[in-house]
């Protein structure tokens, strides 16, 4: 069996990672640039990043694997952004300034489709893109409608669906929900005292005492 080249390796993963008929535009922008395309473990930190290295003039853009197709499209594309602001405008710019929201706005633009993105989540996606954040997951709207089409959405509980004294445990630690602060709830940690801001679009578990 003849080895598929790196091209038809990035087409696949398109392919294989984001919606149907957004596989043949998300190659083109990848054409365009012929950047590195790595699909990455799931990290608990982002949703995936952008890299520039001088030295060897290379782009690196990576995409966390367990993501499902519409996060990941709209990840792919939010790094993709980085990367065409830096050719653009140079790395002195903020990492999430007016030049990459404008680089943002644009190349997610044909895909605000329901040809792409199911209602819930085009209708989230079109507000958050009025004025895009760091990250889909700091707008709840967002957030809430991206996951609603996860795999095992059905058996996730949120930090948003804990009422305010309920015990809940996050990251193999407990917590207690005091107060929601915008889109974060400060959650006291029982074990040490200690008080955290804590996204309400976290996943989490009720806290049943023994």
């Amino acid at each position: 069996m003849q080895k598929l080249n790196y091209r038809q390796r990035v087409f696949q993963r398109l392919e294989r990672f984001v919606p149907e008929n957004a596989v043949h535009y998300c190659f083109d922008v990848w054409c365009a640039y012929e950047f590195q395309f790595v699909i990455a473990t799931d990290r608990a930190t982002k949703l995936g990043d952008y890299r520039y290295l001088p030295a060897s003039n290379s782009h690196t853009v990576t995409v966390n694997i367990g993501l499902n197709k519409y996060a990941f499209l709209v990840t792919y594309i939010h790094e993709v952004a980085h990367l065409t602001a830096t050719v653009r405008y140079g790395t002195r710019i903020k990492a999430h300034g007016e030049e990459w929201k404008n680089e943002f706005k644009q190349l997610m633009a044909p895909l605000l489709s329901e040809l792409v993105f199911p209602p819930d989540v085009l209708k989230a996606l079109k507000r958050y893109m009025l004025n895009p954040k760091a990250s889909s997951q700091s707008d709840p709207h967002l957030a809430k409608a991206l996951r609603q089409h996860d795999a095992d959405a059905s058996e996730t509980m949120y930090l948003w669906q804990i009422p305010i004294g309920v015990a809940f445990r996050f990251q193999g630690r407990v917590f207690t929900k005091e107060k929601k602060q915008r889109t974060r709830s400060l959650c006291l940690e029982l074990a040490t005292g200690k008080r955290y801001l804590i996204p309400e679009m976290a996943p989490v578990e009720q806290h049943l005492a023994a």
